[in-house]
């Protein structure tokens, strides 16, 4: 395995030139993903394939003016929150001492051709990250850009691809063994986005994810000192307020109702390339002074959710069997 995520590494690296596609051929390319079936698939490939469109799913999103200016709200998202984990007196790399730091990256973690320089937040590192949600990146040009995006997100905030779990249960055999190449760390239980930060700072990338999966994260960090480590990139809280109806949204998602006083949200800019990729998406963070001011009584109410008579819950529950992975002894 040592081989073969050294050898997609080289496929990450270096690509051969991207070949254009004719308008004439595109039709062909939708009438193949309707014989199989999938709205929107793309036919199956092999992984050197899905490692050099991840690629070309990179470079296209690393020019364009979408990702400059999501960089941008990030990286200022970022830093007031790594204000936040000052202790009130020492500066920021005393504060960080009291944390968990991430090793700086080694070869096989840091992002090809980043450099120490380009850490656009400094002490990011001491960052973990969890990706739920991306969907078959392997058949889905949506799905690969926001894999593409994830990637450049921990390389210019120097997050190791170590310390980045990646979970989606409709994950195929084939998209585990191209993450494990990458070298980010799939998650082989389905934790219905159950995941405490267990103390340690962590950014929750879930794009387009069902509120369900949001409610349950909330939950499960149901206290100013855990939520004042979570910084959420996804759907936007405010949108969602919007869009359901108040008795829904406080008998379904009621961590989600409960908590839209307590954060800051930034909305991702809006391009015509990337509509479809990052609409409605927001980076989301928990001001300890926001949370501070919360009645009491928010914090005593802890029962885990549990959606029994939910309809459309957009998310898939825990099963007692994941899928095996793949070999990429081929790549």
């Amino acid at each position: 395995m040592a081989a073969a995520a050294a050898a997609a590494q080289e496929a990450w690296r270096a690509v051969s030139p991207r070949r254009r596609r004719s308008a004439a051929r595109r039709p062909k390319r939708r009438e193949a993903a309707a014989a199989a079936g999938t709205p929107g698939a793309e036919p199956e490939v092999d992984g050197g394939v899905v490692l050099r469109r991840i690629q070309e799913a990179r470079e296209d999103l690393v020019v364009s003016d979408f990702w400059s200016s999501a960089l941008e709200t990030i990286t200022g998202c970022l830093r007031k929150h790594l204000e936040q984990l000052r202790a009130p007196e020492g500066p920021l790399s005393e504060a960080l001492g009291h944390l968990h730091l991430a090793a700086p990256p080694v070869e096989a973690d840091a992002a090809p051709g980043s450099v120490p320089e380009e850490t656009l937040v400094p002490g990011a590192c001491c960052f973990k990250c969890v990706c739920y949600g991306i969907g078959n990146f392997a058949r889905c040009a949506t799905a690969r850009s926001q894999l593409a995006f994830l990637l450049l997100l921990l390389e210019r905030c120097q997050i190791p691809r170590s310390h980045c779990w990646v979970y989606d249960p409709l994950f195929s055999p084939l998209e585990i063994a191209v993450l494990n190449a990458l070298g980010v760390v799939v998650l082989r239980e389905n934790e219905e986005g159950k995941r405490s930060v267990c103390g340690e700072p962590t950014v929750f990338y879930m794009p387009h994810c069902g509120t369900a999966l949001y409610n349950n994260l909330l939950w499960s960090n149901w206290s100013v000192d855990a939520l004042s480590k979570v910084v959420i990139l996804g759907n936007s809280f405010r949108a969602l307020e919007e869009r359901l109806l108040t008795r829904i949204l406080h008998k379904h998602y009621s961590y989600v109702a409960k908590i839209l006083t307590g954060l800051e949200e930034l909305a991702f800019p809006q391009t015509p390339r990337y509509m479809d990729v990052f609409n409605d998406t927001s980076i989301h963070w928990f001001p300890v002074e926001k949370l501070t001011q919360l009645p009491m009584d928010t914090w005593a109410f802890r029962e885990e959710p549990d959606y029994q008579d939910c309809e459309d819950l957009e998310i898939i529950r825990k099963k007692t069997e994941e899928p095996p992975g793949a070999d990429l002894s081929s790549l």
